[in-house]
């Protein structure tokens, strides 16, 4: 079985919270690019809102850039799901049907994307109750 991760989810990778243990014993996982942005914005978030300080978000940071960036395929800790017009069109239509935000319906498109391309990819993580609940619309093994 393999999961696709939203960003709530990844980010448990890097920083330290409730399920970021669950998480990590995932081992690979499957991403939107969408994870880029939206990862690095919550870890800033963090610094915000007083979480971890300003050092901490940098080392979490560069740690998440590394992996991101990193062109061996055995140090990233996720394969990620190029964003396409196709993707965002079904995106489009999951926001409606499903009454998700503009970024939780693009990580459900790519989630089913994923799960097209290898049917294995059965197993959703995520930490939104609105998301969980369309991706077991969709029939996804809801982790943790």
């Amino acid at each position: 079985m393999t999961t696709y991760a939203d960003s709530s989810a990844l980010v448990k990778l890097y920083a330290d919270e409730h399920g970021s243990e669950a998480i990590r014993a995932l081992g690979l996982v499957v991403v939107s690019m969408l994870a880029r942005v939206e990862v690095a914005a919550a870890i800033w978030r963090k610094v915000r809102m007083g979480e971890v300080d300003a050092g901490d978000g940098a080392i979490l940071t560069q740690a998440f850039e590394a992996d991101w960036t990193s062109r061996d395929a055995a140090r990233r800790p996720f394969i990620v799901i190029a964003l396409r017009i196709p993707l965002l069109d079904h995106a489009a239509g999951l926001a409606a049907t499903q009454g998700l935000r503009a970024f939780d319906a693009i990580q459900l498109a790519s989630a089913l994307a994923a799960r097209e391309a290898d049917p294995g990819c059965d197993a959703f993580a995520c930490f939104d109750a609105g998301l969980r609940r369309a991706a077991a619309a969709e029939s996804f093994v809801l982790l943790p």
